[in-house]
């Protein structure tokens, strides 16, 4: 299908050249130690180490106990290839692919398996350099621990004076960045162009573009304060929520299913957290209260002016965790559940890899065991659940009406019930006539109704006889059957009429129940025969209260039933509307002891109840370990005195403005992680973030207000030399817009994006849908193909940053998916309103869609091309071939 010229496309600078970046080898290592040490340990290395040479218990030649040692492979050859997951046997033998099968006593589970194929595409990094060891450490130095960077805490570092005036300092920032570039020597660009600017500034604080008249009104105004006019209008727009939630619910892996179970069920309240995450940002909310609301915000005390949205829909942010089918090893799927509590808590908020603790002590960290299960312990025996967002007074009002509801429809229920019973009370006496007519039915493949009619029979009862008579149920029919089915007299034999009336006798014996399924006051409790006479699903004179109604309900009998769901509807209408609920984690937790290598089968010592002994500084008095709650741990990580909450917060915004923190490692800041680029800044920036009431908006503002955030994009081959990187902030970095930007930009360009907020989501399936994609659907069990397609990060694990890939299907996706053509024929449309000739027009599609005005080239090839004839096979106009690619171009979805 030929729906766009690929010439003119290329022409207009189309192209998704981005490099694609390496896995950083602190992440990988963060994940040999947390999926594959562990199994290694467990499953592996009994058969497979130098331990198990020197004991003569060395299977295939092969050790698994370090890197040099699985380098050099086995008796049948190298046991992987770092890279390539298809080659080498290691990964051949967990799968059962072959004659080889480990471990030999049972296949492992198919996510472990999935976690080594991973960890062999990523590299097989391991650590592990098989060196001898000097006798092990026993506990941690936590004092000699604390002299690490990020274990102290920030102090405000006095501002350096810079005496060169070529480089206007307009906020702090500036001075610590011109104090690296002169000590290595960089010269930093010259200021942005205003339309760069402020294209810049729309896109990073609400992911969407400026209008042309904004940009114009903006080159404009000739004002000091112009700049800072615009951040402020910017910061005050509700879509600045929308933009810098999303940043979070990466942070959050915010979602509305599970990956881990059967029973794939949507949360359709999920929503609740994400619409708090955007209120808690446009509100300013404090950043200590940002993060002890989403701990705790059923713990904590409720402030005057906090309404119940406020105090619980935070609570998502673990109780729309990861839940793992449990009807096999239950606590192992705790055991898991718990584990993502634990790693996105900490990673979250602390920029910590606590998880690597789980099955031993962090080996790069001050982090024991212990302290892992002093933080599991805090959620061990909690509930992910829901809770109504509205007053004990207003849902106890909805509970009253909906059992007023309940009780009525019991009535409307029970009365059809005992219109049923009465039915087959009638019945009942001509129990050996439906025996014998349904014999009759069977033997002489006569129809029901015929049969019926001449017995002077209900045909309803009939055909459930028929039915209960079959000979395929014989096995299944009380024994007072065993006679009629074991007897082969026809149905006129006297025989035959005696063993009817023989089991007709027993049948009408049996007391039907005045009421339900249940006897009457004296009545004797069910028998097999009357069950399997009356009440069992497939009995002969069962009736279901909607045969009941269409069948048996007559006269007056009739009426009264109208009568009792005209008073159903009355409640129904009386009742108020169900109550919000929210996604929430609940209940204490009960404490834990130590898995031995994470085995929930094997525990050690007990884990009291706590926080993580390297940052318990704080003066504040704790509770004893029994009595830590969830409200004692969101203190302590949001205490000012928290050497790495502000910090960890700080550079995740940092990293929202510039595209990499000051610490290029957002979630870890231990030993693995990066060192910061700027550590005075850093903790200058922190420092001043708390004292400033832990303002994000005040944050914004010493950023976007620095000369720095201010640079263009341009390169500079001398300063390439010092700082190809770009660490050290001598210019701006280009960078390509997210999904959620671009796609959100693609729907304003075509005037068709719908600004409502909140509520629920929207599924990106329908190519039509028109809504911000903050509020799309999020799955984790089937990530949608486009936001999967353009690099949304996996929802099953928190998310410190997002990778840019470059693919061809992105281009298809550009040039022949329903979503890009429903905008193109919208953007032409747009269009050709702006102008009474192309000449016109073009210019207006280039203000729409760039801010700017078509160069005399771009005009020249637009018109020439618009001037060719469309082909036969061209399923586009040419207008609408034209406006695509414009929209599909590099420019549309780069900022500079």
């Amino acid at each position: 299908m030929r729906q766009i010229s690929c010439l003119l496309l290329f022409a207009l600078g189309f192209s998704w050249a981005t490099p694609i970046r390496a896995e950083d080898n602190a992440k990988a290592i963060e994940f040999f130690e947390a999926k594959i040490r562990p199994v290694l340990v467990e499953q592996c290395l009994k058969c497979h180490s130098e331990e198990a040479a020197k004991d003569k218990k060395l299977r295939g030649g092969l050790k698994l106990d370090s890197k040099p040692n699985w380098m050099l492979g086995g008796d049948t050859g190298p046991a992987l290839v770092p890279g390539k997951p298809k080659e080498g046997t290691l990964l051949a033998s967990l799968k059962y692919d072959g004659e080889t099968q480990m471990p030999p006593k049972g296949k492992l589970p198919e996510s472990v398996i999935a976690d080594f194929e991973k960890w062999i595409a990523m590299g097989a990094v391991d650590p592990r350099d098989g060196q001898a060891r000097k006798k092990p450490v026993v506990a941690f130095d936590f004092e000699k621990a604390r002299q690490f960077w990020a274990f102290q805490p920030p102090k405000s570092q006095p501002v350096p004076v810079i005496t060169d005036k070529k480089f206007t300092i307009q906020t702090p920032i500036d001075a610590f960045v011109v104090k690296k570039w002169n000590e290595l020597g960089l010269k930093p660009n010259q200021k942005a162009d205003k339309r760069t600017l402020i294209r810049r500034a729309y896109f990073d604080l609400i992911g969407l573009p400026p209008t042309a008249e904004e940009i114009e009104a903006f080159e404009k105004d000739e004002s000091p304060n112009a700049f800072a006019k615009i951040v402020e209008k910017l910061l005050a727009s509700p879509q600045y929520g929308e933009r810098w939630a999303r940043h979070w619910l990466d942070v959050a892996r915010y979602a509305e299913d599970q990956a881990h179970t059967f029973d794939v069920r949507p949360k359709g309240n999920a929503y609740f957290y994400r619409d708090w995450v955007i209120k808690a940002f446009n509100s300013d909310m404090p950043y200590n209260r940002f993060v002890q609301l989403q701990i705790a915000g059923d713990l904590l005390p409720a402030a005057p002016d906090t309404d119940l949205f406020t105090q619980l829909a935070g609570l998502g942010y673990l109780g729309l965790g990861a839940e793992y089918y449990k009807n096999t090893a239950r606590e192992q799927a705790i055991a898991e559940e718990l584990d993502d509590r634990v790693d996105t808590l900490t990673r979250g908020f602390l920029g910590l890899t606590v998880s690597c603790a789980r099955c031993h002590d962090h080996k790069f960290d001050p982090i024991p065991t212990r302290d892992y299960y002093s933080i599991a312990g805090i959620y061990y025996g909690t509930n992910l659940t829901d809770a109504p967002l509205v007053s004990a007074d207003v849902l106890k009002v909805f509970n009253d009406a909906q059992k007023l509801i309940k009780d009525q429809e019991e009535v409307v229920n029970q009365y059809l019930i005992q219109t049923g019973l009465l039915a087959a009370r009638s019945a009942l006496p001509d129990t050996a006539k439906y025996l014998m007519a349904s014999r009759k039915v069977r033997d002489e493949k006569l129809s029901v109704d015929k049969v019926a009619q001449e017995a002077g029979l209900n045909k309803y009862f009939l055909d459930r006889w028929v039915k209960y008579l079959d000979p395929a149920n014989a096995a299944k029919v009380p024994a007072e059957f065993k006679e009629w089915f074991t007897s082969q007299a026809r149905s006129e034999s006297l025989e035959f009429i005696f063993v009817a009336a023989s089991l007709a006798e027993k049948i009408e014996k049996i007391e039907v129940p005045e009421k339900g399924n249940k006897p009457a006051k004296g009545q004797n409790k069910p028998n097999s025969l009357m069950k399997a006479m009356v009440l069992d699903d497939n009995a002969p004179y069962r009736v279901p209260p909607a045969e009941a109604e269409s069948r048996f309900l007559i006269g007056s009998a009739k009426q009264d039933l109208v009568e009792m769901r005209k008073e159903l509807d009355s409640r129904k209408k009386k009742s108020p509307p169900q109550p919000p609920r929210a996604p929430v984690v609940s209940g204490a937790g009960q404490g834990m002891k130590v898995y031995i290598r994470g085995n929930p089968m094997t525990k050690g010592e007990d884990a009291p109840k706590g926080f993580l002994q390297v940052l318990a500084t704080t003066t504040a008095p704790q509770p004893a370990p029994k009595d830590y709650t969830r409200l004692d741990l969101a203190k302590a990580i949001s205490n000012p005195e928290n050497p790495l909450t502000a910090r960890v917060y700080v550079n995740r915004v940092w990293q929202g403005h510039f595209g990499k923190g000051l610490v290029n490692t957002p979630s870890n800041f231990g030993s693995l992680g990066s060192k910061p680029s700027h550590a005075e800044l850093l903790d200058f920036l922190a420092a001043e973030f708390v004292k400033q009431g832990w303002s994000t908006k005040w944050l914004h503002r010493q950023i976007m207000l620095s000369s720095t955030y201010q640079l263009a994009s341009d390169e500079e081959p001398a300063n390439n030399k010092i700082d190809a990187g770009n660490v050290y902030l001598w210019r701006s970095s280009r960078h390509r817009l997210d999904i959620e930007s671009w796609r959100d930009s693609l729907l304003n360009a075509a005037d068709r994006l719908d600004t409502t907020m909140g509520g629920p989501t929207f599924n990106l399936h329908d190519a039509s849908a028109r809504r911000r994609t903050v509020y799309a659907k999020i799955s984790r069990h089937e990530l949608d193909g486009l936001l999967r397609l353009f690099d949304f990060p996996d929802a099953n694990v928190t998310a410190d940053k997002r990778t840019s890939t470059t693919v061809p299907q992105q281009q298809l996706f550009a040039l022949n998916s329903e979503f890009m053509v429903i905008q193109a024929k919208a953007f032409a449309e747009r269009i050709a309103k702006l102008g009474t000739t192309d000449e016109a027009r073009v210019t207006a599609a280039y203000k729409l869609a760039y801010g700017r005005l078509p160069e005399s080239r771009e005009l020249e090839l637009g018109l020439s091309f618009l001037k060719t004839p469309n082909k036969p096979e061209d399923k586009l106009t040419r207008w609408q071939q034209y406006a695509q690619a414009l929209l599909a171009a590099n420019e549309f979805m780069y900022v500079d």
